[in-house]
């Protein structure tokens, strides 16, 4: 068996997400004046949100000079506080359709599990302990744990060196955004896997080249095997 890795994104790739952390982004904008539709939003959930927040910023707010990192760490502030209510009290929090099942059959076959994500470390945990996966995966990567968030590999370089696997052409990439593509090239994966389970369609992943695209996460299994 040549992979020994596979990395999954959490919401909308393993974690079910009915936009949920886009209406929380939204929902810390507007606490800040800054009004936006959650399609705007949507793009930019891949990536770690302190630097989504500066990109949205860039785009509403005309004044540049209030763009700092004081501001930044306002909005970012707010967007944790309502996503760990929201992840404290939902009882919407559920894994997606045969995740579990599919952690199982990796660790049947010695393949290790890894998360990455573009949440904080303290809403990932969170997440992590409702659904009581702390013996269902191996690592947990989260974007604040790194100096640089998706796209770039940091995360899954953390992961691998974690785990002791060197080579990343043993390593899977699984993610339902634009940026866990490029994380998953810019890391060298042997497969990187879309799956539109996520925000995104499978035409409006396509163009990013992922080397698969799945409509089930089980299908991870038939790719690994193929």
């Amino acid at each position: 068996m040549s992979i020994k890795l596979v990395v999954f994104d959490m919401a909308g790739t393993t974690v079910s997400d009915k936009n949920y952390v886009a209406l929380s982004f939204q929902q810390a904008m507007k606490k800040h004046g800054y009004m936006m539709e959650v399609e705007d939003v949507n793009p930019l959930m891949g990536y770690e949100k302190p630097l989504a927040i500066k990109m949205m910023l860039d785009k509403y707010e005309t004044d540049t000079k209030k763009i700092n990192e004081d501001l930044i760490g306002q909005i970012h502030t707010d967007f944790v506080n309502i996503m760990i209510d929201f992840y404290t009290h939902s009882t919407d929090i559920k894994p997606l359709p045969n995740v579990e099942n599919t952690f199982s059959e990796l660790r049947n076959m010695g393949i290790k599990i890894g998360l990455d994500t573009g949440f904080s470390r303290d809403i990932a945990e969170l997440i992590i302990s409702r659904l009581a996966w702390e013996d269902k995966i191996d690592v947990m990567a989260a974007s604040d744990d790194v100096k640089n968030g998706r796209p770039y590999p940091d995360m899954i370089n953390q992961i691998k060196a974690q785990l002791n696997i060197l080579p990343t052409d043993q390593v899977v990439k699984v993610g339902d955004t634009e940026v866990d593509i490029n994380e998953g090239i810019n890391a060298g994966c042997k497969y990187v896997i879309a799956i539109t389970t996520g925000a995104f369609t499978r035409q409006e992943l396509e163009p990013h080249h992922p080397t698969h695209i799945i409509d089930d996460i089980s299908e991870v299994i038939t790719i690994i095997n193929s």
